[in-house]
């Protein structure tokens, strides 16, 4: 029986999540559409991808925001701990596994290709909202759709 308590389980998932893959990524963002998104990964060719952490069955049920997160994203995923009843997850979405140290992908979903003045837009609020991280200098409602 897991006796952690859901914030440490889900900021385990969060940074197995961040560690995998060549990708870069940013989390709890405030998008434009006032939903906070718990990862966005930013890849080599300028893909993104959206992340929704789920810690527990409960969180899973209790939150059904993830929808609003597909204009923000080619691909949407749930991340989960390692002991989590995948069935649950929505076919539509991707399903990626952590715990802190790692991450794998069981499920790829579907691309569903931004528009290229969509992802121009996310592109440039990605780089601000990570300088301006880095300098502690701005907050998070750079992402706007």
């Amino acid at each position: 029986m897991n006796t952690q308590l859901r914030p440490e389980i889900t900021a385990e998932v969060t940074d197995g999540v961040c560690r995998h893959h060549q990708m870069s990524c940013l989390t709890e963002l405030r998008l434009g559409n006032v939903r906070r998104l718990d990862v966005l990964a930013l890849g080599a060719k300028g893909e993104l991808w959206a992340v929704e952490v789920k810690s527990s069955v409960a969180d899973f049920k209790t939150d059904q925001k993830w929808e609003s997160y597909v204009e923000y994203c080619d691909r949407l995923f749930f991340a989960v701990p390692m002991d989590f009843p995948k069935e649950l997850i929505p076919k539509s979405a991707g399903l990626i596994v952590a715990d802190r140290f790692e991450a794998a992908i069981l499920r790829m979903p579907e691309e569903q290709k931004l528009s290229a003045a969509r992802r121009k837009k996310l592109l440039i609020s990605f780089g601000q909202t990570a300088a301006g991280r880095l300098g502690n200098t701005i907050g998070d409602n750079v992402f706007m759709p």
